[in-house]
């Protein structure tokens, strides 16, 4: 049995359009979903295992350390976004990873051109960026909402160590 290397599966704004094309190429149905994944949880391993699913592929944008501070606030994140990225990549649902500094996902979206957008249970359509929301209508998309694991956060485990 051959030792898989996360590391190959580490993207970045260069290398994302090839590795796109050749999953286009390979008639593989790209599935995208993009987030924090500060201190991994089995909340998030059930979602991508869940989300890589809905296809052939699954792409996991990870968001930059000021975004994640942006939405988190100060002391998030815990974990720098290579080490989460490299996380995230060792999993087996996970085709790809990559860090995204921009403030939304659009670029990434634009970039990637998603056969299937996913999210999680904590989001409905209303609460999506709405700029990436438009976006993804517009390239016609289908945006999933996958069932929340009930319990299962980082902001859950941090407050449960603060306590």
């Amino acid at each position: 049995m051959g030792v898989v290397d996360f590391r190959r599966k580490i993207l970045n704004a260069a290398t994302l359009p090839g590795w796109r094309e050749e999953t286009r190429r390979r008639g593989r149905r790209l599935v995208l979903t993009n987030g924090c994944f500060d201190l991994l949880h089995a909340g998030h391993v059930s979602y991508l295992e869940q989300a890589r699913g809905l296809g052939d592929a699954l792409l996991v944008g990870i968001t930059g350390d000021a975004g994640v501070r942006r939405l988190k606030g100060p002391g998030r994140p815990v974990n720098p976004a290579e080490d989460r990225a490299a996380v995230v990549a060792a999993l087996e649902s996970v085709d790809a990873a990559l860090v995204f500094e921009e403030p939304d996902a659009c670029h990434l979206i634009e970039t990637a051109r998603p056969d299937v957008y996913a999210k999680g249970g904590d989001y409905t359509l209303d609460t999506l960026v709405q700029v990436e929301r438009r976006l993804l209508e517009k390239l016609g998309v289908n945006i999933v909402i996958l069932p929340e694991v009930p319990g299962k956060s980082t902001s859950a485990t941090l407050a449960r160590l603060k306590a």
